[in-house]
Formats: C-alpha cells, sequence, structure tokens
C-alpha cells in the first residue's frame, strides 16, 4: 500500500514547470446539475433549491443513511436495473472507495485470496492487501475476444481452497470494456460451484456508449445470497468530491457491512447525502447528455491513439510498447509525454503484467483542452 499509486511519474509531473494536462485521474470537467449546488450565494438564480437547508444539516447523519437518499437509491436502481431492493439492505457510503474498503474489512481475513481480473482499478488491490488478504491478479480484460481465450475457464483455473471472493468491474476502468451478459452469467455459476462472494463495482453503471445499458451483475437471477455491490456517484454525476457511494447485499451481510462501517467512516457526509439524492431523482436526463459528452471525447481520444473506442467508462488503456525505443521502459515514455505536458497513468499501477501499458481519462479535461493534450500527446509518442 502507498499514499501515491502513480509514483515517480507523479513526482516529477510536481516539478515540471509548465502546463501539465493530468490525464491520469478518473474526474470530469463538467459542473453537477443545478440542483444538487450547495455552494450558491444566499439569493443566486439557481440557489433556491440548493439552499433549501434541512435542519440540524451539519450534524451527524444516521449510520446507514439518510432516508431521503435511501430512497431515492432504491427508486433509481429499480429505474436502471430493474431490481427492487429492500431499504434496509441499502448502505450509504462516505464514497465507493471507502464501501470497497468496508467490504473487505467485512469479507476478508488473512490469508484469503481474492480473483482481482486485470488490468484493475488501482485502489483495489490495497484494499485486499489491507486485510492481510492476497489479490490474485490475473490478466483478463485485455485478453477478452482473443481466439482461444475461455474467461471463465481462466477465473476457475485461478481458484485456490483460500479463495473467498471475485472483484467483478463492469464497465470497466481501465479497459472501458463492458462484460457479456453470457460473461455475467459464467462468472454467477463460478461463485455458486466454489461458494464465492462477488464483489461487484458498479462505479460506472451510467457511463455506456452503445444503444442500451448493459445488464448490472445483481441484476441476475439468484446471485443476490452471495453478490456484494457498490455504487457511486461520483463518475457518472460529476460529484467526486462529494464522496458519496452506496453498498447493498442480502441482508445477513449487510448486518455485519454496517457494523464494519460504523468503526470506519461512523456516517456519510450529510449536506452531499442530500445533494446526492437530488442528483439520482432529477439526473436521468443529465446523464444522456454526459453519455453523448464522454462518447465524444472517447472518440476523439481513441483516433488520436490509434485504438479502439471504448464500449463505456471514463479511460483509454492501451498498449505503449509500440512507442518504446530499444532501451527505453514504460517510465521512460510516461516521462517523455510528460515533458510534452501530458500526464498519463502507468499500467502497472492497474495490474503487475501491465509494465507496457498506460491509462489515460478523456473526461477530465473540456474538449479544446482535451484536443490540445492529445496533440502533444501524439507528439510525444507517434516520432
Amino acid at each position: 500500500m502507498s499514499s501515491g499509486v502513480f509514483g515517480k511519474v507523479s513526482q516529477r509531473s510536481a516539478a515540471a514547470p509548465a502546463r501539465v494536462y493530468s490525464l491520469h485521474v478518473g474526474d470530469t470537467y463538467l459542473e453537477p446539475l443545478d440542483v444538487v449546488r450547495t455552494d450558491a450565494p444566499s439569493g443566486a438564480s439557481a440557489s433556491s433549491a440548493a439552499r433549501d437547508f434541512k435542519p440540524d444539516l451539519f450534524k451527524y447523519a444516521p449510520t446507514t443513511g439518510e432516508p431521503e437518499l435511501i430512497r431515492a437509491v432504491v427508486d433509481k436502481v429499480r429505474r436502471r436495473s430493474h431490481v427492487t431492493l429492500d431499504p434496509a439492505c441499502v448502505q450509504i457510503m462516505a464514497g465507493a472507495t471507502a464501501a470497497m474498503g468496508i467490504v473487505c474489512g467485512a469479507l476478508l481475513d488473512a490469508g484469503d485470496e481474492v480473483l482481482v481480473p486485470a488490468p484493475f482499478w488501482p485502489l483495489i488491490r490495497g484494499a485486499v492487501r489491507a486485510r492481510g488478504a492476497t489479490a490474485i491478479e490475473l490478466p483478463f480484460f485485455t485478453r477478452l475476444g482473443e481466439p482461444g481465450f475461455d474467461p471463465i475457464a481462466e477465473l476457475e483455473r485461478a481458484i485456490t481452497p483460500r479463495t473467498v471472493a471475485n472483484y467483478v468491474n463492469t464497465p470497466h476502468n481501465p479497459t472501458g470494456r463492458i462484460l457479456s451478459d453470457q460473461v455475467l452469467a459464467g462468472i454467477a455459476e463460478l461463485a455458486r460451484k466454489h461458494s464465492l462472494w462477488v464483489i461487484a463495482d458498479e462505479a460506472y453503471e451510467d457511463v455506456w456508449f452503445g444503444s442500451e445499458a448493459p445488464r448490472s451483475f445483481f441484476a441476475q437471477s439468484g446471485v443476490a445470497p452471495f453478490t456484494i455491490t457498490t455504487h457511486s456517484v461520483s463518475k457518472a454525476y460529476a460529484l467526486a468530491g462529494a464522496r458519496i457511494g452506496y453498498t447493498h447485499a442480502a441482508p445477513e451481510v449487510m448486518d455485519i457491512i454496517r457494523g464494519v462501517q460504523t468503526f470506519y467512516s461512523y456516517c456519510a457526509t450529510r449536506p452531499m447525502q442530500f445533494s446526492a439524492a437530488r442528483a439520482l431523482d432529477a439526473g436521468d436526463a443529465w446523464l444522456v447528455n454526459m453519455r453523448a459528452t464522454y462518447a465524444q471525447a472517447a472518440r476523439a481520444a481513441a483516433s488520436a491513439l490509434e485504438v479502439p473506442t471504448p464500449e463505456g467508462g471514463t479511460f483509454l488503456f492501451f498498449d505503449v510498447t509500440r512507442f518504446m525505443g530499444r532501451s527505453e521502459t514504460l517510465t521512460d515514455v510516461l516521462e517523455r509525454c510528460l515533458d510534452a505536458g501530458v500526464m498519463l497513468t502507468p499500467g502497472t499501477s492497474c495490474g503487475n503484467d501491465f509494465g507496457g501499458w498506460a491509462r489515460l481519462c478523456f473526461t477530465t479535461l473540456p474538449p479544446n483542452e482535451l484536443q490540445e493534450a492529445l496533440e502533444r500527446l501524439r507528439g510525444a509518442l507517434f516520432r
């Protein structure tokens, strides 16, 4: 575990004399819906709803979450994934990152193993290790569609007597891949066969670029007893700084998760819970526009790097070995990009097997600045 997952390149960025376009962190330049804002001055035109402060707004929230947000979560999940949750099985979290740490704290003991298909969201590995458990990394998302690659067989080969869980993230950070219904069903069957938990990460559930919303893992029939699902308002709703997420699972495991959550963070920030509720209630049309905006950015980034356009998410994950000189390493290439004014995430942050890969977030800059960053990047890579 480390306080900085991007290492040497981050340190060099801090010392750079000119502007650096930061394409390494998964954030957005978009502002959230007006109705969620709590920072407008009194009397401002957009603030009549946003400043409708509740009594005792800055006191502790209920440890389970504000009833208004829990109700909005239940409504949102019903609309998005066609699943009706029991409100008693919803836990509001201080962001999805905290939620994943709490879920790992509830499920894992020292010596346990968790299947982590790679590449992966950089912080999940640390969340597993924090419990003394081992993240079993296996190249997976970059091999989907590869001739002869059987994703379910690959997962099953990695299962040992110590395996207790499988981490599933779709739409995927960092590749932008969306797991098919067939693969989701296969993962569910593996969990039943080997008595595994499935830790489902739905942070990008609303960031997809096809004609229909992809299926959620937890929406499959019969998976509720072994599935713990976490969502976030950070990615789709431009509310990363609000630090609000939510987790749901079967009652027996939620009792344990709630207990761990109380000792980890006690409660999520109360004012931001009301903002999150407004986003979930009023944000469906905003999500449509967000997807169109992000899809355009995804196409621009993919075209600049001459790679396929991702199916969803906010990242490109691409092989940089084609840009390496004979004696260059990944760090050399990333430093070359940094010298051109663009910061990327080293692929090793997303898995030990990706020393020749990099991650780029295409949603962090407005279109004109993204275009400038991509031109600089091309100049640094296509030499």
